[in-house]
């Protein structure tokens, strides 16, 4: 469907040689509020309120890194030819929420090991963060005009596109042509995740089901939003990076989730030091 719209700016403010861009701002508002929501239950929970603050110090910089890593790794062809620099132009965006997991998943384990807690436990606790954090963060997506669904057609806009906001539609107007905002979809869905993550761990579960039903919640999510868009990494052919682990990531956790329930090694949530 065709459209004619102006773009939002993606710079917040210049001083000088600083350039703040809003993508930068509204990742580290995520940051932020997830590491507030992760205090205030290592509060609750009676532990040191500084161990996320702790954590956060290596798991960011280690995220952020492996997310550039990844993504690159894959768009490989796109960085070959240019400058050398490009590839650590994050704030153009260009980063991959699988491999920010993977590098925050390893500072944690490494972290639990040498603080001599449950990594378990920090899983727990940090899955609403997590969900929290990529629902706020896909809003930089949007000021950059980038992880969007192909073209909006005329049945979809008369039945739901045209009901979203005006900001929102001018924004996804991108060369006269408006794309679905899936931004906006994987939003929504992360943050009825988080709401669901919430009220779980109010039933107190097992030690490690938080973090593992956040994973299926996203995943979930995450693949079916992943076929809209058209700025997809692919493995091989037209076969969906994020797709192909997303299914992995589904059937790890339900694996994880009854050999931790049937072997004995989980307590519960609130329960115990160990796993």
């Amino acid at each position: 469907m065709t459209c004619s719209a102006p773009a939002l700016d993606r710079v917040l403010f210049e001083l000088g040689p600083l350039t703040v861009y809003w993508y930068g701002v509204i990742i580290a508002a995520g940051a932020f509020l997830g590491l507030w929501l992760a205090t205030r239950e290592t509060d609750r929970l009676g532990l040191n309120k500084d161990l996320f603050v702790d954590l956060i110090v290596f798991a960011i910089p280690a995220a952020i890194i492996s997310a550039r890593i990844y993504y690159v790794a894959f768009e490989w062809d796109r960085y070959a030819g240019g400058p050398w620099w490009d590839v650590f132009a994050i704030w153009e965006g260009g980063i991959a929420i699988h491999g920010a997991l993977i590098g925050a998943i390893l500072t944690a384990v490494i972290f639990a090991r040498v603080r001599n807690v449950s990594f378990w436990q920090l899983a727990d606790i940090a899955a609403p963060s997590l969900i929290l954090g990529q629902a706020i963060g896909r809003w930089g997506n949007f000021m950059n005009q980038e992880a969007h669904g192909g073209p909006v057609s005329q049945t979809a806009y008369d039945n739901f596109i045209q009901y979203l906001p005006d900001f929102i539609n001018n924004q996804m107007c991108i060369g006269g042509v408006l794309y679905h905002p899936t931004f906006l979809y994987e939003s929504v869905w992360n943050l009825l995740g988080l709401i669901l993550l919430l009220i779980l761990r109010r039933f107190n579960p097992r030690r490690g089901e938080v973090f593992l039903s956040y994973v299926i919640w996203y995943s979930i999510g995450r693949y079916f939003i992943e076929g809209m868009r058209t700025d997809s990494l692919y493995i091989v052919g037209q076969l969906r990076t994020a797709q192909v682990i997303s299914i992995v990531l589904v059937l790890l956790s339900i694996v994880l989730i009854i050999y931790r329930r049937y072997s004995g090694k989980a307590d519960r949530y609130y329960n115990g030091k160990k796993v």
